[in-house]
């Protein structure tokens, strides 16, 4: 439970400054979705070359300052799961020296191992599940479309990935992770969630008109430096339809049918860390694991509730029954 989030300045509308203040306002929204570190990788252009700049703080404690005005910016805020954040090297944005590119990750890939062992990659000392994206494309030698396509087509998890390369052209991997994106005519700016784009946009009060660009799950898209779009599509067998089961409050267009999942099933282990991503998080913002549990019983599922967290007057109501203990009345 990570989000993602970045500009595409393609007409060069703002100066250095006004990008500081969007990235700042639209990372510090992003913390609701991760708060042990935060990245973003741009190009800076009086060196020509990627330049990353991430640490293992949250996004409101982050100072950004662009020596250039970069065109793109792509971020990430990071709740961890696999690889201590302490140790910078294994937070988002990761950085491809084979083939220059920068590439961050919303979601969990558990056949990270596997896939090192199987497709012989090298050992790394980064730990993080994503790294193996980076690796794979790398295995093919150029970042392009049909290289994205290998690369989602072998992980297994839930996924979204943002990869920018040295021409200042971002591709979006769409798996069953969400991802909004608007298009207002001059640049675009997104997020890995409506909710969290639109509460900054309301900050930021950047209000005139926009289209939001329609991203299904299976779907590649590249946004090139002059704005234009191309797109391809990948075979989205290798995501696991179980997971939609509690991903299914977004809008993935990739199955309809989630009678696939009963409660009397063994869990499988995503299950348990979706399951620990909501809790920690429910702690976070000062909800108990009791009171995740109730909603749990009456009915809801972990998407339900992560989408309630969002919202705290919400939330309150639907925990109205639960006492100052943390007990059922």
């Amino acid at each position: 439970m990570c989000c993602l989030f970045g500009i595409i300045d393609y007409e060069n509308f703002f100066t250095a400054r006004q990008k500081e203040k969007i990235v700042k306002v639209l990372s510090a929204e992003c913390e609701q979705r991760g708060i042990d570190a935060t990245g973003i990788a741009y190009i800076d252009e009086n060196r020509n070359n990627i330049k990353i700049y991430k640490k293992p703080l949250p996004a409101h404690k982050m100072r950004f300052k662009f020596k250039c005005n970069p065109k793109v910016i792509m971020g990430h805020t990071r709740m961890t799961t696999q690889g201590n954040e302490k140790f910078n090297f294994n937070n988002h944005p990761f950085y491809s020296e084979k083939l220059d590119f920068a590439l961050a990750h919303n979601g969990i890939i558990y056949n990270d191992k596997d896939l090192r062992k199987k497709e012989k990659l090298p050992k790394t000392k980064i730990q993080t599940d994503t790294y193996i994206a980076v690796q794979l494309i790398d295995k093919k030698n150029t970042l392009d479309f049909d290289s994205l396509k290998f690369m989602a087509e072998k992980v297994e998890g839930s996924f979204c990935f943002t990869v920018l390369n040295n021409k200042n052209e971002m591709f979006i991997v769409k798996g069953n992770n969400p991802m909004a994106v608007y298009n207002f005519g001059k640049f675009y700016i997104y997020a890995s969630t409506k909710e969290i784009l639109n509460k900054a946009l309301n900050k930021l009060k950047i209000k005139s008109h926009y289209n939001e660009l329609k991203i299904n799950c299976g779907d590649i898209i590249k946004i090139k430096s002059i704005g234009k779009i191309e797109k391809d599509t990948f075979d989205t067998i290798s995501i696991d339809l179980l997971e939609y089961q509690y991903l299914r409050g977004y809008e993935f267009g990739c199955i309809d049918d989630y009678s696939l999942f009963k409660k009397d099933k063994k869990e499988p282990n995503f299950e348990k860390e979706y399951y620990n991503y909501i809790i920690d998080f429910a702690k976070s913002i000062g909800v108990s694991e009791t009171e995740v549990n109730y909603l749990l019983d009456i009915g809801y599922d972990y998407a339900d509730i992560e989408d309630l967290l969002y919202d705290p007057k919400i939330l309150k109501h639907y925990l109205c029954d639960v006492n100052a203990d943390g007990h059922l009345d």
